[in-house]
């Protein structure tokens, strides 16, 4: 895991829900602080423990703007970590993710601008309902494996956004 935690890194109660542009604000502010090209006039060890301090700082910040990873953060400090590639023991989300496939296909057959622009919206959605259920069961031990199931469709979520940006980018040209 490497210490100190992320959170401590940015003076932060571990937990998932973050303002992120207190936790952007901060990060530059960190970022600006241990710069290696602060310290292009220090000794090798300290230039070395500069670039140490920021590939840990970047390390952390990717970690807790990403929704997902900061879930499965979350899920690690509490002692159990969980496979990045879990399949989903999930039925009922795999008939789900076969819709949106599928969705997805029709919208880059159709090259259909506003129907990927309102299939984004409703996956943002789905995104916010499943970062609220997370929020509500990650820290209770009877609710583990609630919580390790919805981690993984957020994992799925974040894939299939970053898809459609994807998509939407290569129409826009």
């Amino acid at each position: 895991m490497g210490s100190p935690c992320h959170f401590a890194l940015f003076e932060l109660q571990p937990g998932f829900r973050l303002d992120l542009q207190q936790l952007a604000v901060r990060y530059r502010e960190l970022a600006k602080a241990v710069h290696p090209d602060r310290f292009a006039d220090a000794s090798e060890r300290e230039q070395r423990l500069a670039l140490e301090q920021s590939a840990r700082l970047n390390e952390a910040y990717q970690t807790l703007k990403s929704a997902p990873r900061r879930a499965l953060y979350l899920l690690a400090i509490r002692g159990r970590e969980l496979p990045l590639e879990a399949t989903v023991q999930d039925p009922e989300f795999l008939l789900q993710q076969m819709h949106w496939r599928e969705e997805l296909e029709d919208l880059q057959d159709s090259a259909d601008l506003e129907g990927v622009a309102a299939f984004k919206r409703r996956l943002k959605s789905a995104q916010e309902a499943l970062d609220e259920g997370f929020a509500a069961c990650w820290d209770e031990p009877a609710r583990r494996e609630e919580a390790e199931r919805l981690v993984r469709r957020m994992q799925f979520l974040d894939k299939l956004v970053h898809e459609v940006r994807a998509l939407e980018e290569r129409l826009d040209d």
